[in-house]
């Protein structure tokens, strides 16, 4: 067998799998109307949505549906696309698909569809991770962020910022060409301003990106604390429903349970974790140890203890074996028994929240807890939806900015600072990248997309 090329003409089922209404076979490739003339019995017109009878070798019926043609360079890959609208049942689909690869198409391989779409100039880099994170947005906010990157916004701001790279990157090279001019082209044209201004823009972005960041990935919350504390009752109580058994037993939970709930549309990924304890019960030793491995990998603790003890010496032994770096909030539970009044208050050493899973009380200082902890700023209405890799390169721009400032009176490593932080951001788009970085990304999509 041949191996595939970007110049294979390819075909895919382009809907999900499972029984639907309607059912979407994608083909792309370079001159695709003596495909559809065997498929359909005649080219359909331009992105004019075509009645047809789907038709095997032998001409019989395979389906009837709607045919759409988009002739290169105006389509979703930016080669000749066309899609089958038929009946959504995976026999029929793949009868469909099965005919397609009889006329010449190969089976794509996964996100081949977007991969040719970055090759042929339809869509960059960040783009096409748009794309992915709107398929696999859990909440509006993180759909409507997602939206934004796919349709280039996030691409734009960062081309800006690159262009802006260019210009000052031409004053030093001037200066470096021209050294004997009396005035210092560089105070002259204000590049220190310039950068300093650009530096202010860059770190905006990167505070916008993290919101994105948080929006794609959620924030990872544990519950902790002794058994009997109320954590499964304040994870029912933050999911609204009874997901976690709750009872006077000490013990009673002795796995993690998992729920992902949304605050303002932000993702938190709760989990609900095996009270800390000394035990011999070897079930409950493993479940505390799951315990620990879960808080590792948390960016926020709430640390669970009862208001009518108060941080008592084993709820300071916990806290001393958790991770410097680690959030947290001491959550003060049951305050309709211990009389503390409902609150929420920021102190340097972490949030301390008073309430009661059981009534309810105090839950709404704690959900502020957590979306001051997620650095969530509501009226951000121009966040865009970062991946670590946007984050690194934006940090690792701003430090180049950075060490540009420093050295400004040595116009040569000036220019080199620009020049690194002009391919960190061009790294972003895909204006310069590794061929395993688009594999890995378009890798990561479904078949047909």
């Amino acid at each position: 067998m041949a191996p595939a090329s970007d110049n294979d003409v390819i075909a895919a089922i382009a809907t999900g799998q499972g029984r639907a209404g309607i059912g979407i076979v994608r083909v792309s490739g370079k001159n695709l109307s003596g495909l559809a003339r065997e498929l359909l019995g005649a080219a359909p017109g331009p992105r004019i949505a075509t009645r047809a009878t789907f038709r095997g070798a032998a001409g019989e019926a395979i389906d009837d549906g709607i045919a759409l043609y988009f002739p290169a360079p105006g389509s979703y890959t930016g080669e000749d696309v066309i899609e089958l609208q038929g009946h959504g049942g995976q026999v029929v689909l793949r009868m469909m698909l099965r005919r397609c690869v009889e006329l010449g198409a190969r089976l794509a391989e996964p996100g081949e569809f977007r991969r040719r779409a970055f090759l042929n100039d339809e869509l960059d880099l960040a783009q096409a991770e748009g794309v992915a994170d709107l398929i696999d947005a859990a909440t509006e906010a993180a759909a409507r962020s997602a939206l934004r990157s796919m349709r280039g916004e996030f691409s734009g701001l960062v081309r800006g910022f690159a262009q802006r790279l260019v210009e000052l990157r031409t004053l030093v090279e001037a200066t470096l060409d021209f050294p004997e001019e009396e005035i210092d082209p560089l105070e002259r044209d204000d590049a220190l301003g310039r950068l300093s201004r650009l530096a202010e823009d860059l770190a905006r972005a990167l505070a916008l990106g993290r919101q994105g960041s948080v929006l794609r990935n959620g924030l990872q919350v544990v519950l902790a604390g002794q058994p009997n504390v109320g954590k499964s009752s304040l994870l029912n109580r933050l999911a609204g429903e009874e997901l976690a058994i709750v009872a006077e037993i000490p013990g009673t939970t002795r796995d993690a349970v998992r729920q992902t709930i949304q605050i303002e549309g932000v993702p938190m990924n709760i989990i609900d974790t095996a009270g800390l304890r000394d035990t011999d019960d070897a079930v409950e030793a493993l479940g505390i140890a799951r315990t620990w491995e879960a808080i590792g990998q948390a960016d926020v603790l709430l640390l669970v203890v009862d208001a009518r003890a108060g941080v008592t010496a084993a709820d300071l032994a916990i806290a001393n074996r958790l991770p410097q770096k680690l959030s947290r909030v001491t959550v003060f539970n049951k305050v309709d028994l211990s009389g503390d009044a409902p609150r929420a208050e920021e102190e340097p050493q972490g949030w301390r929240a008073y309430l009661s899973a059981k009534t309810g009380s105090g839950m709404d200082g704690l959900r502020k807890a957590l979306l001051g902890l997620a650095r969530w700023q509501a009226e951000a209405g121009d966040i865009f939806m970062a991946r670590e890799r946007h984050l690194v390169s934006l940090e690792r721009v701003t430090a180049s900015l950075r060490r540009a400032a420093h050295c400004a009176p040595r116009t040569e490593l000036f220019a080199e600072e620009l020049r690194l932080a002009q391919r960190e951001l061009d790294s972003i788009t895909g204006e310069v990248s590794a061929d395993e970085l688009l594999g890995e990304i378009c890798a990561r999509f479904c078949v047909g997309k």
